[in-house]
Order: C-alpha cells, then sequence, then structure tokens
C-alpha cells in the first residue's frame, strides 16, 4: 500500500512539472516578445504575437520530448546538483533551436532577439521550478528550525566540506545547522560554501566557537595525515564541542561523504601517527592453503588473529577458546562474512593435555598462534597460581602437542610486561617465551614469541573503562599521574603478529616498535575532552599503583639486544642463553608445586625468572 502510494505521488509530480512546462513555453515566447519591445504589450505587432502562438503545440511537443530525454522529469532535484543545471541549459537551448527551425520552416520572420530571449526566459522558468524547492526549504529550516538545530563548525572548505553542507542544507532527517566554516588555506578565508562563510583559519575555532555558539564541530579533511589531525582536534577538544569527523578518504573517492559517515573522534585519533601497514603478501604466501589454529580464539587479539588470516585463503581455520560467549560471536562474523571457509571451532582449556592432543592429531595445523592466556595484571596476582596453570601449563601442553604432531611454525603472543616483570603474570609470560626458546632447539616446530605492549580498545583495557566512567559522570580513576604505557590499535598488533610469522626462522622473539609511550593522564583527559566535557566537570581521581604494576614498561631486557627486519617496525631480540636441562627440570618442580594449590608459588616462580622482583 505504501509502495503504491509512493508511485501515485511519483506520477502527480511529473504530471505537474509538465503542465508548468507547458506554461513556461507559453509565457517564455510571450515575455520574449514583451521584453522585446520594452515591457509594452500594445505596442508588439499582432503579426508576431500570433506567429508565437501559430505553432506553439508543435514547439511544446517537440520541447517536452527534449526535457524527458535530459531526464527533467526524473531527476532528484533535492540532490541537484552541475550536472542537473547543465542539463536544464542544454534543454533550453535546445528548445530554442525548435522554436527558430520551426518559424523558418514557415518562412515567419521574427525579431531576431525574440529566440535569445524565449530561451533566456524558459530557462529562468524552468530553473525556479527545479531549485525553488531547495531554496524555499532551507529558508523554512534556517528560520524555524534553529532553535532545535545543532549548530555546526565545519573544518575543511574542500570537495568533503562542500558535499557534506550541500547535504546537511538538503536533508530533512539532518538537525545540524552549519554556521561557518575554517580552512587554513588562504585563499578561501572570506569566501562563501553554500552560502555558508569561510570565517577563518583552525587557529581561529575557538574564538568562532564561542562567537556563534557553536555546539558541534565537524572535521571534514579525509584525505589529511594522521598529525594534522592531531593538531587540528588538540585545539577542538578545548572548546567542549561534540567532535565528529570523516573516517577516511576512501569515502570522498566513492560518494559516499554524507552525514551518515561520520564518526565520533575517539582516542586512536590522537596517538598521532599513522596506522601501521604491513605487506599482506609475505603473509599471504605462508599462510594460503595451511591449516591454522588460533588457541584464545574468542578474546581481542585472537579474534583478530582469525579475521586477518581468513583475508589470505587458509585451507582451514581451527578456533579453539574456553571461553564460549565470544567464541560464538567470532564463529557467527566468520561465517557471515566467509560462507565457504572450512571453520572448525571448539571449546576446549589449552590446560587439558588429552583434550589438546586429540585436536592436534585430528587437525594436524601446519600454523598455530597461541593468544589463549590470563592477562588480566591485578587479576592474575590476586590468583597466581591460576596465571601459572594457564599461562605457563597450558603453553607447555599446546607446545608439547605441537612439537608431538609435526607443527611448522608455532607463534606465541607475548607482552612487553615479561621484561623484569614486577607481576605474576608478566612473570609467567617470560616462563612461556623460554619454553619457546628451549622448544625450538630441540624441535623441527618453529616456535617463536611476539612480544608487544597495550592494545587500545581490548577486553579489559583503559579506554573500555574510561569510557564507562564518563558515561556515568565520573571520576575516572588512573593508579599514578605519571603512569605511562605503549599503544597501538588491535589491527596494527595482529597485522605486525602475522608479519613476525612470516619473517620467523625459530627461536626468535619478535618487539614491536609500539611508537611514542603516552601518559594514562593525558589519555584521560583528551578522552573527557573528546566526549564534549570539561575538566572540570570529570574529575580523574588517582589511587595509586595496583600490586605488581609499573610506572614504565619495557621492551627490551638488558640481556638482549635488537636486529632489524624488513619492517622497520618488528626488531628480533637475540635469545638469552641458558641452561635448558635445567629450565624444563624447573619446569617439573613447578607443575607438581602449583596442584597442591601453595599460596607462595612467586618464590618458585622467582627461581625460574631472575628478573622477576614482586
Amino acid at each position: 500500500m505504501k509502495l503504491l502510494i509512493k508511485n501515485n505521488q511519483l506520477i502527480l509530480k511529473k504530471i505537474i512539472l509538465l503542465i508548468y512546462d507547458i506554461v513556461a513555453i507559453i509565457t517564455a515566447s510571450l515575455l520574449a516578445l514583451v521584453i522585446r519591445f520594452e515591457g509594452n504589450y500594445s505596442a508588439i505587432p499582432k503579426e508576431y504575437l500570433s506567429r508565437s502562438l501559430q505553432y506553439i503545440v508543435i514547439v511544446i511537443g517537440i520541447t517536452l520530448v527534449i526535457f524527458w530525454y535530459f531526464r527533467l522529469y526524473s531527476s532528484l532535484w533535492t540532490y541537484a546538483g552541475a550536472t542537473e543545471l547543465i542539463n536544464i541549459a542544454v534543454a533550453c537551448m535546445l528548445s530554442t533551436g525548435v522554436q527558430m527551425s520551426v518559424m523558418m520552416l514557415f518562412d515567419m520572420r521574427m525579431p531576431r532577439s525574440y529566440y535569445v530571449l524565449y530561451g533566456g526566459g524558459l530557462l529562468v522558468l524552468v530553473f525556479f521550478s527545479r531549485y525553488s524547492y531547495r531554496g524555499i526549504r532551507t529558508l523554512i529550516k534556517q528560520n524555524m528550525g534553529e532553535k532545535h538545530c545543532s549548530r555546526v563548525l565545519l573544518v575543511g572548505a574542500g570537495a568533503a566540506g562542500h558535499m557534506l553542507v550541500r547535504e546537511i542544507q538538503n536533508n530533512n532527517n539532518v538537525n545540524k545547522r552549519v554556521i561557518c566554516i575554517v580552512d587554513d588555506a588562504k585563499s578561501k578565508e572570506g569566501s562563501y560554501l553554500h552560502g555558508v562563510k569561510v570565517a577563518g583559519s583552525r587557529r581561529d575555532i575557538p574564538a568562532l566557537v564561542k562567537k556563534y555558539k557553536i555546539d558541534e564541530i565537524i572535521i571534514a579533511l579525509p584525505s589529511a595525515p594522521a598529525k594534522e589531525i592531531k593538531k587540528i582536534l588538540d585545539i577542538c577538544k578545548e572548546t567542549g564541542c561534540e567532535l565528529k569527523r570523516l573516517p577516511g578518504v576512501y569515502q570522498l573517492l566513492n560518494g559516499e561523504v554524507n552525514v551518515s559517515k561520520l564518526k565520533k573522534v575517539d582516542v586512536n585519533d590522537l596517538l598521532g601517527r599513522e596506522p601501521v601497514k604491513v605487506d599482506l603478501t609475505e603473509i599471504l604466501d605462508y599462510v594460503a592453503g595451511k591449516t591454522i589454529m588460533v588457541t584464545g580464539g574468542g578474546g581481542s587479539i585472537g579474534s583478530e588473529v582469525c579475521r586477518q588470516v581468513v583475508e589470505h585463503n587458509p585451507k582451514r581455520l581451527v578456533i579453539v577458546d574456553i571461553y564460549e560467549n565470544t567464541t560464538y560471536d567470532i564463529q557467527n562474523e566468520l561465517k557471515h562474512k566467509y560462507p565457504n571457509l572450512k571453520l572448525t571451532v571448539l571449546i576446549a582449556s589449552v590446560r587439558n593435555t588429552k583434550r589438546m592432543d586429540l585436536i592436534f592429531e585430528k587437525y594436524r595445523p601446519d600454523i598455530v598462534y597461541h593468544a589463549a592466556a590470563h592477562k588480566h595484571v591485578p587479576l592474575m596476582e590476586d590468583s597466581p597460581n591460576e596465571a601459572v596453570k594457564n599461562n605457563v601449563l597450558g603453553t607447555w601442553k599446546v607446545v608439547q602437542a605441537a612439537d608431538k604432531w609435526g607443527v611448522k611454525r608455532f607463534v606465541m603472543i607475548s607482552t612487553d610486561k615479561a621484561v623484569n616483570p614486577t607481576n605474576i603474570m608478566g612473570a609467567t609470560k617470560r616462563i612461556c617465551e623460554m619454553l619457546i626458546q628451549t622448544y625450538n632447539n630441540r624441535s623441527k616446530t618453529e616456535f617463536v614469541a611476539v612480544r608487544f605492549g597495550n592494545v587500545l580498545g581490548s577486553n579489559g583495557s583503559v579506554i573500555p573503562l574510561f569510557e564507562k566512567q564518563i558515561e556515568q559522570g565520573g571520576p575516572i580513576t588512573v593508579t599514578h599521574p605519571d603512569i605511562i604505557r605503549y599503544f597501538m590499535t588491535i589491527p596494527e598488533a595482529v597485522s605486525l603478529v602475522l608479519q613476525a610469522g612470516a619473517y620467523a626462522k625459530g627461536g626468535e622473539i619478535f618487539v614491536l616498535d609500539m611508537g611514542e609511550p603516552v601518559k594514562i593522564a593525558d589519555l584521560a583527559r583528551n578522552l573527557i575532552l573528546l566526549s564534549g566535557h570539561r575538566p572540570e566537570e570529570i574529575q580523574i581521581e588517582y589511587t595509586g599503583l595496583r600490586p605488581g604494576e609499573k610506572l614504565y614498561e619495557e621492551m627490551l631486557m638488558d640481556e638482549e639486544g635488537l636486529e632489524e627486519t624488513e619492517n622497520k617496525l618488528i626488531h628480533i631480540g637475540k635469545p638469552i642463553k641458558m641452561n635448558e636441562e635445567y629450565f624444563l627440570m624447573q619446569l617439573e618442580n613447578l607443575k607438581n608445586y602449583v596442584e597442591q594449590e601453595p599460596e607462595d608459588i612467586r618464590k618458585w616462580v622467582q627461581k625460574i625468572v631472575s628478573t622477576y622482583h614482586p
């Protein structure tokens, strides 16, 4: 029923336009003569009037066909631009040519200026019928709806800015009004874009926000480098306005620049660096056609490993995880996006020796990404035995299964907290690195570890916590004013993990370059500002360092040195020499001891990891 009503409305609009154009053609013919004789209708010779109307039916018929050919009855005039305007101009010129041809064909003389005036008059009348609706609607939106509209300052008077202003003005469903624009190009300052003034440069943003009572700032610079975006955001975030921006240049290229594509500015934009890029062909060469297993495949890192691996045509993907909820989510996501993928999803604990052995025997993976681990530092400090059982013994059992069933390459996800650890989580990860080194020397499997810092947005990271605290009105809890961390996005970290796996020869500890460290307190302040709050509205509360927490993290131990790889963001830490037989004996003792649920497991871990200082 709704579709029928909509179709009837479209037909009615076309009929109204047809009738209007018939009247416009007649009016333009008469108006041309009135203007030719200086507005004096009685001075127009009667033969001119009769000639202009004698064959008007033929002119109307041919003109309407021309208009139809140039889509003047089927264009979406709400979004009409230069192309539609050109179509109107050409159609009116052809109509003028038809008028002239008919007069000449029947040897009927008319004043030479008549044809020029007829064409100009018809152009004005047709233009008015197609574009007046937009103008009237814009005036109504500005005058009547101003109180309810979000007042917008737009950064960028380029192509993206032009398209956004036009859509905001034309779209009835967008409750925004662009008040002013800023652009750093001096040549644009003082000019107008769709009636909106380019009022200054980025330096003028704070003053313009106060002057025009701006509610929202939209950054329409899709191709600007990350460093430039950061500089602009550093200015904008102090205004207290809601910030939004276009995600990237490809939206502009695809013609997708519209209000629906805007996204809220997040803390990733304030890292101030370009996203890490990797050579995907290297990953493709060693993943394609292989059976890939991901332990902990339902977690933040493990699930992203799965997403990126399936892009490179594996023979089969086997996901192993103990937590069913997130594993179910990644299973559904991959099934939907890759219906032809051979996907196996198994709920299993890496601590179960028999279960691991059966899984490896059945699926015979070529490459294993081991991301299963307990990683939450404070929780592990309260349950240190569980950290040892899951991280150390779980990894040991997966490593043994990989060795037994001839896995070609084993990549373990490690952490910067394994370097000179002050917490049990970091210490267990250091033991895992030692396990990798030991088994690489006595197995055909290539065992490697990849060490990196904090991952933005991962489960349990500070960003989701801060966002919840801001939603609740604060306070934001930060452990120490001087605490710093290295940050990387999940896709960046995982793409480097995959490329490190391509470089692996066995025994390496790959260290990812995480860029410049970030103060957690600065991160909290930026999130407050980006959320549209002022610093005094949301308090930052310092709670003190938690057990096992450092002020800063390190990526290398003193004994390790760095070797470069082809990707300058991936380095290789030199393995530290160790007594492997003694280490394996210590591991056996640790295994027997932790199963008794002791209260002093840290002392046993210290005997294995000499750099561990709780």
